[in-house]
């Protein structure tokens, strides 16, 4: 079968995907190890029986809801290529909005930096590679998690960053922050997406929040002046829906200068807040 054969019926059997064409050509990539502008020039190329057996195994795989990135065990991020799995949330685009609000609220100095619920490792991995001076630390309180974003560290060759195991700050002491961040569970549980799409095979426990979705989000806030240095900001991954709940709770907390950032989609995607014990938030 020729490569134009395969992709054609493979956008069939894919055709209930969000992107069909696109995740025949990424699947089809991988097993050849060729890019896209490869697969169009030479789209009359026949492919083996051995290539055919894998193309099949991995397409029904898809078919049935696999996210890609797992499939290929890869996603990037901020251009840095993840490995992936299903101990953590794959990462999405809209998370780099985190990474360019974290950039933004670091000064020109070195500052050390705390990344909590870290998964892959892929926002402190983003911030490491952009600031090479600050110290990045990620925590996730899944072991799993832990050690992927240390081989994810070690193969980019990131050393900035470290990774430890904590249920958000327990494991912590003495430390403390320019910038903590966080993409944290945000999903209520009767939200009816749960059950669709990618996140089916991804960890529950890395998307659903008790209190509609905003439990972790109001500890963080809470926590995070403990562990902030005067004038210290935290940054927060949201629902589209919880910007004004955001806010409040970080006002409520006392943070200043309180803020949300768009995503890549105009929904409002990342809130954040400067915390200066002693002083009136407004």
């Amino acid at each position: 079968m020729r490569i134009r054969d395969w992709l054609a019926q493979s956008r069939v059997v894919l055709q209930h995907s969000e992107s069909p064409k696109r995740d025949a050509e990424v699947l089809l990539g991988y097993v050849l190890a060729k890019p896209r502008s490869w697969l169009i020039a030479f789209d009359d190329t026949s492919l083996s029986p051995a290539q055919l057996t894998r193309l099949t195994m991995l397409l029904e795989r898809r078919r049935a809801g696999e996210p890609v990135a797992h499939l290929l065990g890869e996603r990037e991020f901020w251009s840095l290529p993840l490995k992936v799995n299903n101990s953590t949330l794959i990462p999405r685009p809209d998370t780099e909005v985190l990474v360019e609000v974290a950039l933004q609220l670091l000064g020109a100095s070195p500052a050390a930096v705390l990344d909590l619920g870290t998964g892959s490792g892929a926002v402190a991995l983003a911030i490491a590679k952009e600031r090479p001076d600050c110290e990045i630390t990620g925590v996730d309180r899944v072991p799993e998690a832990v050690a992927l974003a240390r081989e994810n560290a070690a193969l980019l060759a990131l050393s900035g960053c470290r990774f430890l195991q904590s249920d958000w700050f327990s494991e912590l002491s003495g430390a403390k922050y320019q910038l903590i961040v966080s993409n944290p569970p945000y999903i209520d549980a009767t939200d009816r997406h749960l059950q669709q799409g990618d996140v089916r095979f991804e960890p529950l426990s890395a998307l659903v929040a008790d209190e509609g979705g905003l439990a972790d989000l109001r500890k963080i806030a809470d926590q995070s002046r403990d562990w902030l240095q005067k004038g210290g900001w935290l940054a927060m991954e949201h629902g589209w829906q919880q910007a004004d709940a955001v806010s409040r709770l970080l006002t409520d907390a006392g943070y200043q200068q309180v803020a949300t950032q768009a995503d890549y989609g105009g929904n409002p995607r990342v809130t954040f807040g400067q915390y200066n014990p002693g002083q009136m938030a407004g």
